[in-house]
């Protein structure tokens, strides 16, 4: 096919799409890894969708109104570099040839903010896609409040590349499905539907209807019998743009390793070909077997394209942005900004007149107080609205029928709701999301996400301890600490009282990156008197200082802060002098400068560790292991007293336990 740029100069669409692929394969060469199945097969694909749908800037990369494109099959990141540089973005083919080196523009897969026009990390199946929803729901809810003001201010696209990997991980079901519920018509996914994966044939475990599939889950179902008709993929896409009431998704049937001599095959998934490979491909294109050999004019004809749909789209978009008032001026600036802090200034909370409030009630009441009249924040439960107490009274319902509601019902979907949560930050948001601490184990691949894209999410999980008792070890978190804890990137919080609550949320809500996890106790425990919200920001304090002589100190976290300082108390009767610690953040007590610590523990003082959960990475702060007074086994079902006696919790048990250790 042959389009007129002007009435001298015809383009020839597929020999640019030819040339991207030829890049593309060239690249894995040259880096001897890389997957150049996806290259061959889908080059049409990802040509289509930049040059004649994609509202894009690539000077101006992260635009805030740009269609937004997720390689949800990030072992395509050859194919996405080719297309990238072709269209323009900031990538030279010194970069190019930098493929999977390391500190180079052009990793093995997708990674946001490295490379110019990605606008996520991606590569573990699922979350990309999962992520896109989220996106999608951002979308929605920036149109419906901004649009009344000015006409399509914010009216941007989210479109993602999947495969049939993609489709089979759970989060993405879970996800989509949530999205056909909230009728996200700006979502657009384009399935490159090759029935290979890298074990082989799909029938082998993955043989379903996916028209009927999406169907009910309310989508728009399409199909492109032929990946190589770049035509019919646009018009498909065009079609899916005139949706006002559903996604939509584009099952588009490609040939893997298409030209390659293993076509067809998972052979050629995941590794790179052979340079007889390469030179029978080429010859197949019509190109010249030179590496990285690149037509100027191809470069430009498809530039030529993304410049006529999108030459304006800047400064139209900053002609109605002039056109608003102050305070929605101010509003955009923040969700458009890298600057995300929200320091708490106005805080409402009134203290239980019996002085015993549950961490998560006190939680409640300051999310509740933050989200008053706060434009840049929103967050839900996977189904646990009540059990968490996240639900914000005054702030409506997030659905298809109000995008401004700001309580997101997930529903029993946690690990698509950290990818969701991850897709709205990426847009700009503030958000939340929050279930049981043992649940958290569903939402590990997106919070990991999440830390590596270094977004500012706030994670509440609550009924943090064993002492919820009868739901036994299925609801009682045992290693979910340690796992969260070790993440790069992330801040664990385990408040013991209302105090540390809101020294927790004024250090989290002042974060600009990176996520943060608050661990809440189920259990009504008493506000203390000496513990403060300033001190949650050293990581550890002390909350109980000995009298005399320093006998030894007892570090915990928590509820369990409260058995230790009946402990304490205890065994000062008995002339035993013990300092109680209250450690909520054990990442920002170990940031602490080396004077401090030795302030709180002092060298030479014997330190036992006090928490019902995992013994790791405690050792970081405890190096003999008798000192660690915690739990490497699941619990059991009964009352917080039987379990607590039965692992050495309750009182009695600690107090003997303790006195010997420092006898």
């Amino acid at each position: 096919m042959r389009l007129i740029k002007n009435n001298e100069n015809p383009i020839n669409e597929s020999k640019i799409i030819n040339q991207i692929r030829a890049l593309g394969i060239d690249m894995i060469s040259e880096a001897n890894s890389g997957h150049p199945g996806i290259v061959l097969g889908a080059a049409p694909i990802l040509y289509s969708l930049y040059a004649h749908h994609l509202r894009i800037t690539p000077d101006n990369p992260n635009f805030y109104n740009r269609d937004r494109f997720i390689m949800s099959a990030g072992h395509g990141s050859a194919l996405l570099y080719a297309t990238l540089y072709m269209a323009g973005f900031h990538l030279e083919m010194e970069d190019l040839k930098n493929f999977r080196k390391i500190h180079s523009k052009t990793p093995g897969h997708p990674e946001y903010k490295i490379t110019p026009g990605v606008d996520m990390t991606t590569g573990p199946l699922g979350q990309g896609i999962a992520t896109a929803v989220g996106m999608a729901m951002a979308e929605a809810r920036l149109r419906e409040k901004y649009n009344k003001y000015e006409k399509k201010l914010i009216d941007f696209h989210t479109y993602v590349l999947c495969g049939d990997g993609d489709l089979m991980e759970g989060v993405s079901y879970e996800a989509l499905s949530l999205a056909g519920n909230l009728k996200l018509n700006k979502l657009i996914v384009l399935y490159d539907s090759n029935e290979i994966t890298l074990d082989g044939k799909t029938k082998q475990s993955f043989d379903e209807n996916i028209k009927l599939r999406f169907e009910a889950i309310g989508f728009n179902y399409t199909k492109v019998n032929d990946g190589e008709d770049y035509q019919a993929i646009s018009k498909a896409i065009e079609d899916a743009k005139k949706s006002n009431d559903k996604p939509t998704i584009i099952e588009i049937k490609t040939t893997i390793g298409k030209f390659s001599m293993n076509e067809g095959t998972n052979k050629v998934h995941g590794g790179p070909l052979a340079r007889e490979d390469i030179t029978n491909i080429k010859e197949r294109l019509k190109l010249r077997d030179i590496t990285y050999n690149i037509s100027n004019d191809t470069i430009e004809d498809f530039q030529f394209f993304i410049h006529e749909r999108c030459a304006k789209l800047e400064s139209e978009f900053e002609e109605k942005l002039n056109k608003l008032d102050e305070d929605i001026k101010k509003e955009l600036a923040f969700l458009m900004g890298d600057e995300k802090a929200l320091p708490i200034k106005d805080l409402e909370y009134i203290e239980p007149d019996n002085q015993i409030e549950s961490t998560r009630d006190t939680s409640s009441k300051i999310l509740n107080s933050i989200m008053k009249d706060n434009p840049y924040m929103l967050g839900g439960s996977a189904d646990l609205f009540g059990a968490t107490k996240t639900y914000i009274k005054e702030d409506g319902d997030y659905s298809s029928h109000n995008y401004l509601g700001s309580n997101i019902f997930f529903g029993v979907r946690e690990h698509a709701m950290g990818a969701i949560l991850n897709g709205l930050a990426l847009c700009g948001y503030r958000v939340y999301g929050s279930t049981f601490l043992t649940f958290s184990n569903y939402l590990i691949p997106a919070i990991r996400m999440a830390a590596i894209l270094n977004l500012p999410i706030i994670y509440i999980f609550t009924h943090d301890s064993i002492s919820i008792g009868e739901d036994g070890p299925t609801h009682q978190p045992v290693e979910q600490l340690a796992q969260l804890r070790v993440m790069p990137n992330i801040e664990v919080y385990r408040p013991c009282d209302a105090n540390e609550v809101i020294g927790t949320y004024k250090i989290v809500m002042k974060k600009n990156s990176g996520p943060s996890v608050i661990c809440l106790s189920k259990t009504n425990i008493k506000i203390l008197d000496t513990t403060k919200t300033t001190e949650v920001e050293n990581g550890a304090y002390i909350i109980r200082d000995s009298i005399r002589k320093l006998d030894g100190i007892i570090i915990s976290t928590g509820e369990e802060v409260h058995l230790a300082l009946e402990v304490a108390n205890r065994l000062s009767i008995k002339g035993i002098d013990i300092r109680v610690v209250s450690m909520p953040s054990m990442e920002r007590f170990i940031k602490k400068e080396d004077e401090y610590k030795e302030k709180i523990l002092p060298i030479g003082i014997k330190k036992i560790v006090l928490e019902c959960a995992s013994s790791m990475p405690w050792n970081k702060i405890v190096f003999n292991d008798k000192y660690l007074i915690t739990l490497d086994e699941f619990g059991y079902s009964g009352t917080k007293e039987e379990v607590y006696q039965e692992f050495g919790f309750d009182i009695d048990s600690l107090e003997e336990k303790i006195e010997n250790l420092l006898k």
